[in-house]
């Protein structure tokens, strides 16, 4: 049965629609108030942050790189300076097949399989969003061809950069040292002392020498250029631009016209110079023979030419002058005097004896004068003049170490000089806290100092070992009657900014408490040892009065009777000649340390370089017979080579 159809109630039918009508209208304000609240968070609440979003899309900021700044002489010659030159640079998350761009480059630019092999050095060591040098320093027609080619090379440019040079290369290379690309170790260290920002765009930073320790003045300050760009990223134009502050020029102490004659009377031999103002404490001249290219380091060594630096038994990468340390032979002597003179061991007028051999008590072992019989009886300024080992034998017999190392200390050896460089050594002045620190790991009886321990020592052997920077202090303290300089290569620091000068200031530090008369009676043995003593060859026909004082420094000990032959050794065996010196003798201008290494006696060869170079530096005179100067002494009149028992 069909049931009859049901109709609604009007009025029933008009309330719902009623509400569905002001459910509609609730969403509809609802999604209108939502709608209202986000634009008010977008635009007003959060419109400074959305405005710097925009601007940044667009307005590039550009680092402005500054000029580094000059390294000068002491008469304004430039040591260091820059350069500008095209490079060819490849950013690699641009590029999608990087051989294939590589091989297409060839054709435009001459490309090196060192430049490749550079590149991808530089490739694995590098984030792949950075722009990597595969070729620096291109020809202006290579940079015209690969900027007419840019299209093709999605991720390649050619950029205009500043580069380092260095005019002296190998001549100040242990001086200046070199600047080179900024790696992860360099941006840890930038990050943790907050001078990122100061890098920005930088790819070199100082590594070694004066270039990383003034890193602060050289660098200067990045400049920024606010760029409004296009949707595509390019340039449209400049809105506001903050100028760099290029880096400060530093003007040294140093003479490069006496660093030359250094390096020419040198020769093709080893060694180290340094030469000392006795008055300031600044270095003029500091070489270290021999250099290397500074220029090798500057875009990265390729490993063949670093393998080849580091296996050269000549070690040019050794900065002989500040961290070679050797024993100073008889150049010790002026300061072992002192000792004697300070603690009252022996007097200025005491005659002892300096026989032929000195033997140690209970022992058959002779330590053998260089003068065959000995050189009689002698006062201690005679033992300077001659260099009686036999003399200084039995003198560090009786004083002991425990007085000969405070004195001897106190003229810097055995000490950092604090010199403007890193890396320097402390050597070894010895003591018996030094002995048992050092040997520390060996039984007792070798951690033990033995009386005969300082035996050696007295004549500058045994455990001694100083770095030519460190005899050099110690001799232009000795010119300077006991006052002391700290060592500086850089004399001034000019402001680029500002024009003003910083000077480095040659205060004394210290004043050591020794009498004049002591200073004076050990500068006149060490004069007359140009007059009648080792050196006497080198000073014929001075001009000034020179006080010097020859050295051998033996590398291999021999046995016990056996005469030293160094024709039979290997050079590298070989004894080192020494040479400390300081003129005038009145009011010292220049005080030297020079070592010959392997060249035998200090008046051989290394007395003659100071001649030479005193005779340029204080009376403008270059020496025209190089090979009359370097002329062989005899052994007689030269210092022993100390031997060992049988």
């Amino acid at each position: 049965m069909r049931r009859p159809a049901r109709f609604k109630n009007p009025q029933t039918e008009e309330e719902e629609f009623q509400l569905r009508l002001i459910i509609a209208y609730a969403l509809i304000i609802l999604m209108f108030l939502i709608l209202l609240a986000r634009f008010v968070w977008l635009q007003v609440l959060q419109h400074d942050h959305f405005s710097t979003l925009a601007q940044n899309n667009r307005i590039s900021l550009v680092p402005i790189l500054p000029n580094r700044g000059l390294i000068l002489d002491r008469n304004g010659v430039v040591l260091a300076q820059n350069y500008s030159a095209y490079t060819l640079e490849l950013t690699p998350s641009k590029i999608p097949d990087l051989n294939a761009t590589i091989d297409k480059l060839k054709k435009l630019a001459d490309v090196s399989q060192r430049d490749e092999k550079l590149f991808k050095k530089l490739l694995a060591e590098s984030k792949n969003f950075e722009a990597i040098p595969l070729k620096v320093k291109l020809t202006d027609t290579e940079a015209a061809r690969v900027a007419a080619n840019a299209w093709q090379f999605p991720g390649v440019e050619v950029k205009a950069r500043l580069f380092r040079d260095y005019p002296y290369k190998e001549m100040t290379s242990h001086v200046l040292g070199y600047i080179g690309r900024i790696n992860q170790k360099d941006q840890e260290r930038l990050a943790d002392e907050d001078k990122t920002t100061n890098y920005k765009g930088t790819n070199y930073i100082g590594k070694t020498g004066l270039e990383a320790v003034y890193e602060e003045d050289l660098h200067g300050q990045v400049g920024f250029e606010e760029m409004e760009t296009d949707s595509g990223g390019r340039a449209v134009r400049s809105l506001r631009r903050t100028p760099p502050v290029n880096g400060n020029t530093l003007k040294l102490a140093l003479d490069i016209r006496l660093q030359e004659m250094a390096d020419k009377l040198f020769g093709d031999r080893r060694g180290a110079l340094v030469a000392i103002d006795p008055a300031t404490g600044g270095v003029l001249a500091f070489l270290s023979k021999p250099g290397f290219d500074p220029s090798l380091f500057i875009d990265g060594i390729d490993s063949q030419t670093w393998a080849a630096l580091n296996t050269d038994w000549q070690k040019p990468l050794v900065n002989r002058a500040l961290r070679g340390t050797y024993p100073p032979g008889s150049t010790f002597k002026p300061f072992m005097s002192m000792a004697a003179l300070v603690t009252h061991s022996i007097g200025e007028h005491d005659i002892r004896p300096a026989p032929g051999y000195f033997t140690l008590p209970g022992s058959s072992h002779q330590f053998r004068d260089s003068k065959k019989g000995g050189n009689g009886m002698v006062n201690l300024q005679r033992a300077i003049t001659v260099s009686s080992d036999t003399f200084f034998y039995k003198l560090a017999w009786d004083m002991g170490i425990d007085k000969i190392h405070p004195v001897v200390g106190s003229f810097g050896l055995g000490s950092k000089t604090g010199i403007d460089l890193d890396g320097e050594a402390s050597g070894v002045l010895p003591s018996k806290e030094w002995k048992a620190k050092r040997f520390a790991r060996y039984k007792p009886e070798v951690r033990r100092w033995y009386p005969a321990d300082a035996v050696s020592i007295g004549i500058g052997q045994g455990f001694n070992a100083y770095t030519p920077l460190q005899m050099a202090n110690a001799t232009a303290i000795m010119a300077n009657s006991g006052q002391v300089f700290k060592p500086h290569l850089v004399q001034q620091v000019v402001d680029s900014k500002t024009g003003q000068t910083r000077l480095i200031e040659p205060a004394p530090i210290k004043q050591l408490p020794y009498p004049q008369e002591y200073f004076d009676y050990i500068k006149e043995g060490m004069h007359n040892v140009m007059i009648s003593g080792t050196g006497a060859r080198v000073g014929v026909g001075l001009k000034y009065s020179m006080a010097g004082k020859t050295g051998t420094a033996q590398v291999v000990a021999i046995k016990q009777g056996a005469k030293y032959n160094a024709a039979a050794l290997a050079e590298q065996y070989r004894d080192h000649s020494w040479f400390i010196a300081f003129a005038p003798v009145e009011k010292p201008k220049i005080a030297v340390a020079i070592i010959v290494e392997n060249a035998g006696f200090g008046a051989a060869a290394a007395a003659p370089v100071a001649r030479g170079l005193f005779d340029f530096y204080l009376l403008g005179k270059v020496p025209n017979d190089l090979a009359g100067l370097l002329k062989t002494v005899p052994m007689e009149n030269g210092d022993t080579h100390e031997d060992t028992p049988d």
